[in-house]
């Protein structure tokens, strides 16, 4: 279930779906509630560059993924030497720049693996918004969908040698970010027709580093109103009240970093969390039930599980795409391997799972295609030609897929 989503009656939606190219809108980082599944069953197996429906190029370069509304396409971008950012709107039928707004601001050091446009932006049908941060100035932005200015939101300083990354979501009528990083920390939501703080709590801080870049999702009880669930260092798992801000209840099981995001599955919350030097792992918790409380039911180590990417469930199944190539397909219930292989190559893109198969683009910019299933096997192999760490959008059997500097659709013609 999407973060947001607008509900039109059955006409109207015939109308809209034979007007425009969207049969689905991708909102987010991963599209409906974060889980990273589309059941389109046009994306092809594998391909060659005379097979892209259309390349666009970008100014700039980012890691962050598109988001589409309609016809519609964004994406952010930042120029490394000048700092310079950029939010730009590209035409999901054949990938014509619709418009460019550009951004002034300062460069500064990053990780390696990270850029100066990591948050994938969020949108709805009025407004797209972007987060992105200075040391000196983690802001919010929001932009009508011809790229006038709605509002803007400063707030505060961010603080982590790492950089920023965190993506914003929408829940009703707020956008929330999280903001936990290596100096004070908030958990808050904006209103997303003016930027107003609706609400703000204040986070626990580690004593060295803090900094989390997990976006939540919205878990809905079988009774009761909706969750948010957010991830991160200092306080693990929670639940958080997406009106108010308030915690449910949390867990202190993540003993890493997450950058990961969780999902959903089988009424399991799985997240994972870890640090570059590999020391990862996987939690599968249950919520409150039955006059429990939240539980973890199991943990994977480090040889299964993966840092940056996240985990995409198929039914039953679990695939944790790890970071250096090496996949695994677990059994989400239990936590039961059913099988581990090395694909090959390095990974900071999270899996998607597209009908029967999952696709996930390496760093190096191919895109390795498995069966989801609990046999291992390879589907097919794709170049884009140029590096990526930014996670495809999948929206009307069309596939979008992010390099350092291009932007480019297979599918469905």
């Amino acid at each position: 279930m999407p973060l947001i989503r607008l509900l039109l009656p059955a006409s109207m939606c015939v109308l809209l779906c034979a007007a425009t190219l969207s049969a689905q809108e991708w909102t987010r980082f991963r599209g409906p509630n974060g889980a990273g599944q589309s059941e389109a069953t046009t994306i092809p197996i594998s391909w060659q560059a005379a097979d892209y429906l259309w390349k666009a190029e970008l100014a700039g370069i980012g890691h962050s993924s598109p988001v589409l509304w309609g016809d519609k396409l964004w994406v952010t971008s930042a120029d490394p030497k000048s700092g310079l950012r950029y939010v730009m709107c590209v035409s999901a039928r054949d990938g014509k720049r619709l418009w460019t707004r550009e951004f002034p601001a300062r460069t500064f050091a990053v990780h390696q693996q990270n850029s100066l446009a990591s948050s994938t932006p969020t949108v709805d049908s009025e407004r797209v918004y972007c987060a992105w941060a200075t040391p000196d100035e983690l802001s919010v932005i929001a932009l009508d969908h011809d790229g006038n200015d709605a509002w803007q939101a400063p707030l505060g300083p961010f603080v982590s040698q790492h950089g920023f990354g965190t993506s914003p979501v929408l829940f009703g009528d707020l956008v929330i970010l999280t903001d936990d990083q290596d100096s004070e920390s908030w958990l808050l939501a904006l209103d997303r027709r003016s930027g107003q703080t609706r609400w703000k709590v204040p986070r626990k801080v580690l004593e060295k580093q803090n900094a989390s870049y997990a976006a939540p999702c919205v878990y809905q009880p079988p009774t009761g109103p909706p969750e948010l669930i957010v991830c991160s260092w200092a306080h693990g798992v929670s639940s958080i009240d997406p009106l108010s801000g308030k915690t449910n209840w949390e867990l202190g099981v993540l003993e890493r970093r997450p950058v990961g995001s969780p999902i959903l599955v089988d009424g399991l919350i799985v997240a994972n969390c870890g640090e570059g030097s590999g020391n990862n792992s996987v939690v599968a918790v249950r919520p409150p039930h039955d006059d429990k409380s939240a539980e973890l039911v199991y943990k994977l180590g480090r040889t299964s599980s993966p840092y940056v990417p996240s985990i995409v469930a198929h039914g039953d199944l679990l695939f944790l795409w790890g970071d250096r190539g090496v996949v695994t397909c677990i059994d989400a219930p239990s936590g039961k391997q059913h099988w581990q292989n090395r694909v090959g190559g390095n990974y900071s893109s999270s899996p998607l799972r597209v009908a029967d198969r999952v696709y996930c683009v390496s760093a190096e910019g191919e895109v390795v295609v498995l069966a989801a299933s609990k046999e291992f096997q390879v589907l097919g192999r794709s170049s884009l030609g140029e590096g990526t760490r930014a996670t495809p959008a999948i929206a009307a059997g069309r596939m979008f897929l992010r390099t350092e500097s291009h932007l480019v659709a297979v599918g469905q013609k």
